[in-house]
């Protein structure tokens, strides 16, 4: 059993409970942790082989729990889960340690999958589809909110809008 031990950072609480259900039925012993500090005082007693982080966690950055995660063990296999997926975020957590990023709604089952797809994949299709204005501006716009820590106010100013524009259109487009 050691060799299937999982902490999920997560902090809704009710997606965490289906998840932490679902793997534990798949004989992994799962630690749950809300965010960075409880996921450090975690690693002094549980460690995990694999590690599911949300993106975006009350008032933090899934990107520092993989960061320290990778920092604690090299080969532990990251998979980050948001609901607001975008380039610039899949580069950093990729670069930070995750050996994969998911858009939510994903189960158990793609994040197994992601697990076992530690490598690259050279022979991946490649989308002709064009990046929509919409795509690219949301694109910039979680960027931002990455580079200033998910701080609204700080991505506000330096993208040129007013806060209140920029909580509008995090509202339209929930982060998660």
């Amino acid at each position: 059993m050691a060799e299937r031990r999982l902490m999920l950072i997560e902090d809704d609480d009710k997606f965490a409970a289906t998840l932490k259900r679902s793997f534990e039925r798949r004989d992994y012993a799962v630690a749950h942790v809300r965010g960075l500090e409880e996921a450090l005082a975690a690693l002094e007693t549980f460690a995990p082989r694999y590690a599911v982080v949300d993106l975006k966690l009350a008032g933090e950055s899934g990107l520092a729990c993989v960061r320290a995660l990778a920092a604690h063990d090299p080969s532990m296999l990251i998979v980050v889960l948001t609901g607001f997926a975008s380039i610039a975020t899949a580069v950093e957590a990729i670069k930070l340690g995750a050996c994969h990023y998911l858009a939510k709604p994903s189960n158990t089952d793609d994040i197994e999958a992601a697990f076992q797809k530690r490598e690259g994949d050279a022979g991946a299709t490649i989308d002709g589809r064009a990046t929509s204005i919409k795509n690219l501006e949301w694109e910039r716009i979680h960027q931002t909110l990455v580079e200033t820590d998910f701080n609204i106010s700080e991505a506000a100013r330096r993208l040129g809008m007013h806060r209140r524009t920029l909580a509008r259109k995090l509202e339209k487009r929930r982060i998660a």
